[in-house]
């Protein structure tokens, strides 16, 4: 146990957050990582699910050792708003996850959990049977931020560690509940194909080794020769000539290492609609993923973003001075035409210039003696497509569309001499 803990503490390159329930397993760690590896320590995290007394019992337990430790402890506690589509369980983990990423940050340090090669074979035995591919039946062997250092020892030596050292731990009664999936497998089939087939550990250990070296080869040649761009909100670009080329198999497989980068997990479902979509190398359109996830195509990349909504206001002026956000746009007034590009445009002084959705009527006149287009056909000409389009803004004076930002200025907003103007760039604040 200590030597398991001493290997972390050396090999991690941050200070180490402590994940600890109160329960046997935590309290080992807490316990291993404090008599090897104090120093190490930046705080222990403890989280109340607000399931009832017991919940409150061993926060507060946890909370006596490691004070008693000298360990600084951070208490977390579940909004009772909270919940998730997938059930009570998911809904726990969520908050519990979202609590110790938060309170890491500061510290600049990474997690620490006591997850156990127990763990590992439930996880996996789990992901096999929601038909996970190689890239999930990986499970807690997968690179990741995580520091696992008990995951190549099995529960039971955790147990006598404890009983060793008669320390204490509060049990959790929903640890016993068979409506979870994780109490199922725990308690109930894990001990079933054991029995049917003694030899199912080693081979769930080996299976996930070899996934787990498969993931990492694939993350290499990703970032190797794909070369995707992972922009801010977890929306990542990738080149369409660099999928240009793999069949179905290589390209659900290249995908679900994408996916990975911008925080999507794809199903079964969504891996094969996914590489459906890009062997007919489409220039246009897009495709729903689960979770209001959604794979764009241009002319030369795709898009995998998570769809917002558009917190807009329908019509806002534009600034006279600083700058405005709204929805994924900024517009900011400049002291001078920075570039002629799309994104800048010279707006009247006179008159009401506002700042709104474009609608489908809409028309701008790009020159004197141009015809003028449906501002649908320009978004279009340029690539914007699907969510993406939704809430483009446009410019207006009255009834008359100025600026379509990014895409193309009417006459009445070019710079010329002898007409007062200001001056805007417009810039995207969602990439």
């Amino acid at each position: 146990m200590h030597h398991a803990a001493r290997r972390a503490a050396q090999s991690a390159d941050t200070p180490l957050l402590l994940a600890v329930s109160g329960g046997l397993d935590s309290m080992a760690l807490m316990r291993a990582m404090s008599a090897v590896a104090s120093d190490r320590i930046a705080a222990v995290a403890t989280f109340d699910h607000g399931t009832g007394a017991v919940a409150r019992a061993a926060v507060r337990h946890v909370d006596e050792v490691a004070s008693a430790r000298g360990l600084t402890v951070v208490v977390g506690r579940m909004d009772a708003t909270s919940s998730a589509p997938e059930g009570r369980e998911a809904a726990w983990r969520a908050a519990r996850h979202a609590f110790l990423r938060e309170t890491a940050a500061p510290f600049g340090a990474r997690v620490t959990t006591a997850h156990t090669e127990d763990d590992q074979i439930e996880t996996v035995l789990m992901r096999i049977m929601r038909g996970s591919g190689a890239r999930g039946l990986a499970g807690l062997y997968a690179d990741g931020p995580i520091v696992r250092p008990f995951v190549e020892l099995r529960r039971s030596a955790l147990e006598a560690y404890m009983a060793s050292a008669q320390q204490s731990w509060v049990e959790d009664p929903s640890n016993a509940s068979p409506e979870f999936t994780r109490n199922r497998m725990r308690h109930d089939l894990a001990p079933a194909l054991r029995r049917a087939d003694p030899g199912i550990d080693a081979w769930v250990i080996a299976l996930a080794r070899r996934a787990a070296t498969l993931r990492r080869d694939v993350e290499e040649f990703v970032s190797a020769t794909v070369r995707p761009d992972v922009r801010k909100e977890g929306r990542l670009v990738v080149a369409s000539r660099e999928l240009a080329g793999y069949d179905r198999d290589s390209l659900a497989v290249l995908w679900s290492s994408l996916a990975g980068r911008a925080g999507l997990a794809l199903d079964r479902r969504g891996t094969r609609r996914i590489a459906e979509f890009t062997i007919s190398q489409p220039r246009c359109g897009s495709i729903p993923l689960a979770g209001g996830w959604r794979l764009e195509a241009t002319r030369d990349s795709y898009l995998l973003h998570k769809a917002v909504a558009t917190t807009s206001a329908s019509a806002t002026p534009l600034p006279q001075h600083g700058s405005l956000d709204w929805g994924r746009f900024r517009f900011r007034v400049s002291s001078f035409a920075e570039h002629d590009s799309p994104w800048t445009a010279a707006i009247p002084c006179t008159g009401a210039s506002l700042v709104r959705a474009w609608s489908a009527g809409d028309r701008l006149e790009p020159a004197a003696g141009q015809r003028r287009r449906r501002v649908r056909r320009y978004l279009s000409d340029v690539g914007v497509q699907g969510g993406d389009r939704t809430g483009w803004p446009v410019v207006v004076s009255g009834d008359d569309v100025l600026w379509i930002p990014g895409v193309r200025r009417s006459d009445a907003a070019t710079d010329r001499s002898g007409r007062p103007v200001r001056h805007y760039v417009c810039e995207r604040i969602d990439r």
